[in-house]
């Protein structure tokens, strides 16, 4: 199954938010080897939110390799491989954010990067999906805390 958001996105609850939520329509993404969303309209309890603007974007986007990497060849001696490669993969959310009032919108960006190693897809399918879904749980069980800590700088 390839990388696709059904609308509306639900967000994690936050302080001040209740029942977020982002209606998002397909964008294009600055490459042709990622997919993007923009936020079209905000649903539940946001005081403050805005939707995607020219002037302020807010949108999520998704990357995979240009060139998938593949395993090289072993040692014959030591039957080692000599380096394994990895293939990157990322996922960027991005949002305009008002640094003083009355001053421009600044571009908020939070990116997770993904190395999974060349191989890996194949010989250990099960651990990568593993890797991915402690990341991504980890990430919505902390979201209101970790979203805490970038005003408060207390982690």
């Amino acid at each position: 199954m390839s990388v696709s958001l059904s609308t509306p996105v639900t967000g994690v609850v936050m302080s001040g938010f209740t029942a977020p939520t982002y209606t998002v329509v397909a964008d294009n993404a600055p490459s042709v080897f990622g997919k993007q969303w923009s936020v079209s309209a905000l649903g539940g309890t946001q005081a403050g939110v805005t939707a995607a603007s020219v002037a302020a974007p807010f949108s999520v986007s998704f990357f995979r390799p240009a060139i998938f990497k593949a395993l090289g060849k072993t040692n014959p001696v030591t039957g080692l491989l000599p380096s394994v490669p990895k293939n990157q993969y990322k996922a960027i959310t991005r949002k305009g954010v008002l640094p003083l009032a009355g001053q421009p919108y600044s571009n908020l960006i939070i990116t997770t990067t993904i190395e999974v190693p060349a191989g890996a897809d194949v010989a250990d399918a099960a651990n990568v999906k593993a890797a991915f879904s402690l990341h991504i749980g980890a990430l919505s069980q902390i979201g209101a805390g970790f979203g805490d800590t970038a005003l408060s700088g207390i982690l």
